[in-house]
């Protein structure tokens, strides 16, 4: 099937998409709520790790040459400030208790004997003591700007003192699904069709931690479309159906002309996806009715949009797959694939079925044969 050279290259709208937008503003976010966020800003200790110094081992706490006299106990919390140690004595410690000042060593209770009060054994050649910012010193850099913050950095962070992180706000996302034909919920009747697209564009969000904020069905009515597209506030609007070049495929009278960035993408399924860019700052995804079209075109142009958008860089993974597929001469073909690179037969742009039992989906140039590796996106 021949594409007309009018529409962008399927590497070039993806890049459009993955590099145009600019991360959000930056907000100033509680570390526990930041997981799952970019870090808009590098993020330093503002105390060292270890606070204080503290015995790696629980054992005892000697100060000089042994046999040492045992004095007390210590346990985590702060009594180990107010202790010192004088040459000949040995304090009972527990693993994370503060060592007493003038300690030279933890000796292990494995590696020796008390009588008493009597505390005898050899220290080896480690002294089991973590010394303060032995691990991170005040000012050392805890989160790098651009880190998507995990909940193990979030808990380094705490550790070093750090309560909030610069963080880019997520965007977020209203869907607009147009069609007489569809339903939200219930059985379809006859010439019925159910909507699909709010879960998947939902999952697609979720990845860049993005929020789909509302979803609504609107009718092929102009000027239906055109009031829930001004009515929309959130920073991306995907709008399903209504993209190609049919009766009831409005969108391209209703966006003006000049703010298409990508309108139509050379590659099948999917042909009829575009990228706008408004004035005031919202961006429109438009994702054809065939649901596999449909997923195709949200892997092609939201997924990097709203990767952009919350500071992260989507990138396209190689894999060699492996199978039969019928490729567009001056186009890519994408076919569903499994973590093995087997293609899964395809059963046509309206359907899921093939998608369903897929891993990613295979982007195939028209030079593509048996084996090659090729860029892959992963299904949602």
């Amino acid at each position: 099937m021949q594409l007309t050279t009018a529409v962008t290259a399927w590497h070039t709208a993806y890049a459009i998409a993955r590099d145009r937008p600019a991360p959000l503003p930056a907000e100033l976010t509680p570390v526990t709520a930041a997981v799952g966020r970019v870090a808009a800003a590098p993020a330093r200790a503002r105390s060292a790790v270890p606070a204080f110094d503290t015995a790696a081992m629980d054992g005892y706490a000697v100060a000089g040459p042994g046999p040492w006299t045992l004095t007390g106990r210590v346990l985590a919390g702060p009594a180990g400030h107010r202790l010192a140690m004088t040459a000949g004595t040995a304090v009972e410690i527990a693993t994370g208790a503060v060592v007493p000042a003038g300690a030279e060593a933890v000796l292990q209770y494995e590696t020796s004997h008390r009588d008493g009060s009597a505390v005898t054994g050899t220290c080896g050649p480690r002294d089991h003591i973590r010394r303060a910012g032995a691990d991170v010193a005040a000012g050392d850099l805890v989160v790098a700007a651009g880190r998507v913050v995990t909940a193990t950095t979030a808990a380094a962070a705490v550790q070093a003192g750090v309560d909030r992180l610069w963080t880019h706000r997520p965007p977020t996302v209203t869907l607009l699904v147009t069609g007489d034909e569809v339903v939200r919920d219930g059985p379809p009747g006859p010439g019925q069709v159910r909507d699909v697209f709010t879960g998947l564009v939902e999952a697609v969000s979720a990845r860049a931690q993005a929020r789909l904020s509302d979803a609504r069905h609107v009718p092929d009515r102009p000027d239906r479309l055109q009031a829930d597209l001004d009515a929309a506030t959130s920073d991306v609007v995907v709008v399903t159906g209504a993209s190609s070049a049919g009766a009831a495929d409005h969108l391209h009278t209703v966006v003006d002309a000049r703010h298409w960035i990508v309108r139509g993408v050379a590659c099948r399924p999917g042909h009829p996806q575009g990228l706008a860019a408004l004035p005031d700052g919202r961006w429109v995804v438009s994702l054809p009715g065939n649901p596999y079209a449909g997923l195709v075109a949200a892997l092609t142009l939201l997924d990097p949009l709203l990767a952009a958008l919350s500071g992260r860089r989507a990138g396209l993974p190689r894999r060699p797959v492996t199978g039969t597929a019928r490729l567009v001469p001056d186009g890519v073909r994408i076919v569903p694939a499994r973590h093995d690179g087997t293609i899964v037969p395809a059963t046509g742009s309206g359907s899921l079925h093939a998608a369903a039992s897929a891993d990613y989906l295979a982007v195939l140039p028209a030079d593509w044969t048996n084996g090659d590796n090729a860029d892959v996106l992963e299904v949602p």
